[in-house]
């Protein structure tokens, strides 16, 4: 199973022009075809003046990539574009390279250039983070263990999501598998085997080394 992918950290843009043509890079994380869709479509409508909304995209789950040229010549824009995903390593992520056309022609190696160019500072306007498979973990313990527990999360690299404060405290929380053994072993010696998590599920999540 896949424990680790890169992916867009947020949607953002930035533009650059080239012998009079305005291009504009765009980049979303997206988890689905239908989201990549919907975004490429918004910036149609968004640039419907444009000579030209270039897009490719990639999704992880549905094992999908696209891309279209748009009316450019065939393989000048649309392959740059997911050629550009493809050798970042991203996936579950949507590019759009809206070009406004200046009157002069860049020839096919100059449109693959600008392309290139395009989709290259979409992405690094919008980052590049690592999204990790983690255990999605629940515990239960007394108030006076709480706030040990409470910071042996985190110095192991996992996240609180959650905390309900009822008789008990409960905490749900998310945490690498291969930082989760070490968890476990802390929370035995702090709380003397008196309290234990169990994991509930699984999912990805960004993840910050501590």
């Amino acid at each position: 199973m896949e424990k680790s992918y890169k992916t867009a950290a947020k949607e953002a843009q930035d533009e650059f022009v080239e012998q009079r043509s305005r291009f504009i890079g765009y980049v979303r994380p997206v988890k689905t075809e239908k989201e990549a869709l919907a975004f490429i479509e918004e910036k149609k409508k968004q640039h419907w003046d444009a000579k030209h909304n270039v897009y490719a995209y990639i999704i992880r789950e549905e094992g999908i990539q696209r891309y279209s040229d748009d009316g450019e010549p065939h393989g000048t824009a649309g392959v740059p574009v997911l050629d550009v995903l493809v050798k970042t390593g991203v996936t579950d992520v949507a590019v759009v390279v809206t070009r406004y056309f200046g009157g002069i022609l860049l020839g096919a190696g100059g449109l693959v250039r600008a392309y290139t160019r395009g989709a290259k500072i979409a992405l690094e306007a919008g980052g590049i983070i690592t999204m990790e498979s983690c255990n999605i973990c629940k515990l239960s313990c007394d108030y006076n263990r709480y706030g040990k527990i409470s910071g042996l999360i985190p110095s192991n690299s996992g996240v609180i999501d959650d905390t309900d404060f009822g008789g008990d405290v409960t905490i749900t929380f998310h945490i690498s598998p291969r930082n989760y053994e070490r968890f476990q072993k802390q929370l035995a010696d702090v709380t003397c085997g008196n309290v234990e998590s169990e994991v509930t599920g699984e999912d990805f999540f960004e993840m910050k080394e501590v």
